[in-house]
């Protein structure tokens, strides 16, 4: 239990500059993790559905097997309970993705959004305050809406 307990707050420390790439990439995991099960969250009723689609965007981002995908995202959900806000996620992301890899990632969270057959209004209002904290161009926000519609 304490090892768990330190490794949630290790985690949520900034890498260090110098830290091993091994790290920085379990944190920017992390943090894309945290913002898919944003989502997920945000609306009053749990669907299955968007967990599956949590899982399915970690395991394509990430290459994850379905152990270490919904891993990732358990500690993601206690993360996520945890957070005071939004910032320290997004700009570890902005840090280390390209525009590509965030447009990719918003159309990931809009699969999770659209999971459960309908988008809450809430849904609507975290997604686009988390395309704004990633400096996602409304265009690009809006295709990546569609696409995941068409879905």
């Amino acid at each position: 239990m304490l090892k768990t307990l330190t490794d949630l707050f290790d985690s949520l420390l900034p890498p260090a500059p110098d830290a091993d790439p091994a790290s920085q990439e379990h944190a920017l995991q992390l943090a894309t993790a945290v913002m898919l099960v944003e989502v997920m969250r945000a609306d009053a009723t749990f669907h299955a559905g968007e967990r599956e689609a949590v899982l399915a965007a970690l395991r394509a981002k990430f290459s994850l097997a379905d152990d270490e995908a919904a891993r990732l995202a358990e500690l993601a959900e206690r993360t996520a309970r945890d957070a005071t806000d939004l910032f320290a996620f997004t700009s570890r992301i902005n840090e280390r993705f390209e525009m590509p890899q965030k447009i990719a990632m918003i159309e990931h969270m809009w699969r999770v959004a659209y999971a459960d057959g309908h988008l809450s209004e809430h849904e609507r209002h975290v997604m686009w305050r988390i395309a704004d904290l990633l400096h996602v161009p409304q265009g690009a926000y809006v295709h990546a809406r569609l696409r995941a519609q068409a879905q």
